[in-house]
């Protein structure tokens, strides 16, 4: 075992010291440690292992970063060599600590923003579980670094005779600007990952989602809104360096907040009435703020329903033809070879 293996161990078994003292300005939500990122701001988007598998290791949603607590502890201090991080981890192992805090924490009110949050916390990442199995039948093959995706093994929903049931479910993380998280969507799935689970209704919201979404990227100047996250991530396997947001719903997507920064809006449209409007509303919105926007028209339904029924081949010679020339040339760039375009 190299000294950098060892170290990264010491350092997870006592992985809530080590929040604690680097980003003491987040908080312990189940087998969690929340925080706005590797400097310690305060927010949800940075979220470290505490309990159960793969303690110590951490994750990004809104910028994709992730590593061990050697990488968190390099990250937080600025340090850009593996000795001197290694150092800093032997003063903090060497320093006495105080007791941690204890671990009761009070219910969070059914429905509320907060319940979202620990819902997320206790929820896996995809690799490997049936939300990600889910995904490559809808033909979005790898999601692993999307941080705004988790799979819950039992999530709980009222079935038919308004009894509580406990079923797989696809979590997803639906955040503000700043990257908060506000809410969450709960896809329940069946047992065999080839779509949703039989009942009334296998997607449910929790929390705050108006003027909220799904984020996929940090958005600037550039953003793609659409309604549901399949549509957009059959879109991020066309175009993975544009940032997303899916909004959940058509009266969502129509009331979506728009980043001050934002310069040009692709509004990924839904192919009926419901989502013609959205998009048309959106859209002079962002206008009326000084925002180009343009639509993204799918064959099909949605652009998942293009992806699954002509390829990614198909789909992006279709949605190149969409595109602004300026985003052609930046976020196509290099790609016509290996994608076949």
């Amino acid at each position: 075992m190299s000294v950098a293996s060892e170290m990264a161990q010491r350092l997870a078994r006592e992985a809530e010291a080590v929040c604690r003292h680097y980003l003491p300005h987040g908080r312990r939500e189940g087998r969690y440690w929340r925080v706005g990122d590797v400097h310690g701001t305060p927010g949800e988007s940075l979220y470290v292992r505490l309990h159960g598998g793969a303690i110590g290791r951490w994750a990004d949603a809104a910028t994709g970063e992730h590593g061990d607590l050697l990488d968190l502890i390099g990250l937080n201090r600025g340090l850009d060599r593996l000795v001197a991080v290694l150092d800093e981890a032997r003063v903090f192992l060497g320093s006495p600590r105080a007791p941690p805090e204890p671990r009761w924490e009070p219910p969070a009110p059914i429905g509320s923003p907060e319940a979202a949050r620990r819902l997320f916390a206790r929820s896996r990442p995809l690799a490997g579980t049936l939300a990600d199995t889910y995904l490559r039948n809808r033909g979005i093959p790898d999601v692993r670094k999307d941080g705004s995706l988790r799979f819950q093994p039992r999530c709980w929903y009222r079935n038919a005779d308004d009894r509580l049931a406990q079923g797989p479910a696809l979590i997803a993380a639906v955040t503000g600007l700043d990257g908060r998280v506000t809410g969450v969507q709960r896809t329940w799935l069946a047992s065999s990952g080839r779509g949703k689970a039989a009942m009334s209704s296998p997607r449910r919201a929790l929390g705050h989602l108006l003027g909220n979404g799904v984020r996929f990227g940090v958005a600037r100047d550039v953003l793609a809104a659409g309604e549901g996250v399949e549509t957009m991530l059959a879109l991020r396997t066309v175009l993975p360096a544009v940032p997303m947001v899916a909004a959940l719903s058509a009266g969502h997507l129509a009331a979506l907040c728009l980043p001050p920064t934002l310069r040009r809006l692709y509004v990924a449209r839904d192919n009926d009435a419901a989502g013609r409007r959205a998009a048309e509303r959106l859209g002079r919105r962002a206008e009326s703020l000084g925002i180009e926007a343009l639509v993204l028209a799918p064959v099909l339904g949605d652009l998942n329903d293009d992806l699954l029924a002509f390829g990614q081949a198909a789909l992006r010679a279709h949605l190149r033809a969409q595109l602004a020339p300026e985003d052609v040339a930046r976020f196509w760039a290099g790609r016509d070879r290996s994608w076949g375009a």
